[in-house]
């Protein structure tokens, strides 16, 4: 697959602008991100990534045959999760259902496990999010639990499913 994750650079704000200013895309994420997503916006973010600790924060671009298309991090957590990290990502529209957020997923928990201390990487999605359940499933998580009522979006209440991978969890 020519999916490839690679270091964020400034250079890419724009794609990432164009990629996330999507409202069926931010529809899936927390709040706080502006709309519409600006090139500024995507050059503060990399900013913030590249200034990041990489030992804390994991942060790629997905590229797609040269393109940015989407983002995928791991964050490390803190005090007594400290060896945990929290999956985070997101798909420009017109790559969905190719496979690639699955192979992305699973390249950065290999790194992740190769590069750092870091023991168990969890992810959590709104349980309406099929297609990122999914994803996470293909990729060798294991659903823990359904937090009920636990998400609010957009003035709606909703449960969200808590998903994890252990650094010895068998993967494909």
């Amino acid at each position: 697959m020519p999916s490839v994750l690679k270091k964020w650079e400034l250079s890419d704000a724009a794609q990432l602008a164009e990629s996330i200013s999507n409202k069926k895309v931010q529809q899936y994420f927390r709040d706080g991100l502006p709309y519409p997503y600006t090139e500024q916006d995507g050059k503060d973010y990399i900013s913030f990534i590249l200034s990041s600790d990489p030992n804390n924060v994991f942060a790629f671009a997905i590229a797609y045959f040269g393109k940015v298309i989407g983002n995928i991090s791991v964050t490390r957590q803190d005090n007594i999760y400290r060896l945990s990290a929290e999956l985070g990502y997101y798909l420009a529209e017109e790559y969905w259902g190719k496979g690639i957020m699955t192979e992305a997923v699973k390249q950065i928990c290999d790194y992740v496990f190769s590069n750092s201390d870091i023991i168990r990487i969890q992810a959590q999605t709104f349980a309406f999010n099929h297609a990122s359940r999914r994803v996470l499933e293909k990729a060798g998580f294991q659903l823990e639990g359904t937090l009920r009522s636990c998400g609010i979006k957009d003035g709606k209440i909703f449960d969200i499913n808590m998903y994890s991978l252990l650094k010895t969890d068998k993967r494909d």
